[in-house]
């Protein structure tokens, strides 16, 4: 391979590496340094990481947790990949909308997905259209197994894309789109019915809280949980389908 065709595969490598964990791309670099180049990834990687963990608070984020009750993130992946940051007031949200929920319905744990990444207010967390400030977070939905609620699991391995709707809001058709309607992988997911009161209780706490000024769900979805307020929004028809998470921002 020539050193140019070599030079453009690190750079995409850096660019794909960026666009997913923000920090990745330059863990790339640091590791043409090492022999063994993918050892040197990981330590590079690693260290970077402990670094967003640390330096992100003095520059207005802070990660949700990965482990714990009644919130955490949904998979490790999301912290792996430093997904998981977000303001302080809208970690107190998620915090506060999942301690509701728990106290209404013992034992709830509430699942967080995308938050937004440590560094940069306008770096988009691909592939949504915002989460690119820290205010925003989305949460997973509740499911039930064996016919009683499911604490921690999902229909999904990372929490999207278990779309609950048959029949999407009537939407034209556009040209420049996220809004999937991912057909291809409906039947991969377990037969996992929604758990409709928790789900609900945690879109009504989220809603109740002053500091957010709007959440996202599909609004046949809305209607069938008994979810009316002002700021309960139809995201519109660029942008992911939510039937398959609340969007909650500040």
């Amino acid at each position: 391979m020539g050193r140019a065709a070599r030079v453009a595969g690190h750079g995409l490598i850096v660019v794909l590496l960026t666009l997913v964990t923000q920090v990745g791309g330059l863990a790339w670099l640091l590791s043409l340094a090492f022999a063994r180049r993918w050892l040197g990834f990981l330590l590079s990687y690693a260290a970077l990481s402990g670094v967003a963990h640390l330096a992100a608070p003095a520059l207005g984020r802070q990660a949700v947790p990965c482990f714990g009750e009644p919130l955490r993130m949904q998979s490790v992946a999301y912290c792996l990949t430093l997904r998981n940051f977000v303001t302080p007031e809208m970690a107190q949200v998620a915090r506060t909308a999942a301690e509701a929920v728990a106290w209404d319905y013992p034992g709830t744990v509430t699942l967080a997905l995308d938050g937004s990444f440590p560094f940069l207010d306008g770096m988009p967390l691909l592939p949504h259209l915002s989460h690119d400030d820290g205010q925003k977070l989305d949460f997973a939905f509740s499911y039930m197994k064996d016919g009683a609620y499911a604490p921690g699991v999902t229909r999904s391995p990372f929490g999207y894309w278990a779309f609950e709707l048959d029949n999407e809001t009537d939407c034209p058709p556009v040209r420049l789109t996220t809004r999937w309607n991912m057909t291809w992988l409906q039947g991969l997911w377990p037969d996992r019915p929604l758990e409709p009161e928790r789900t609900a209780a945690l879109a009504r706490a989220l809603l109740a809280d002053p500091m957010v000024g709007k959440v996202f769900v599909e609004p046949p979805l809305a209607r069938q949980l008994g979810l009316k307020d002002a700021k309960l929004r139809f995201q519109g028809c660029r942008a992911a389908r939510h039937d398959d998470h609340i969007h909650a921002q500040l």
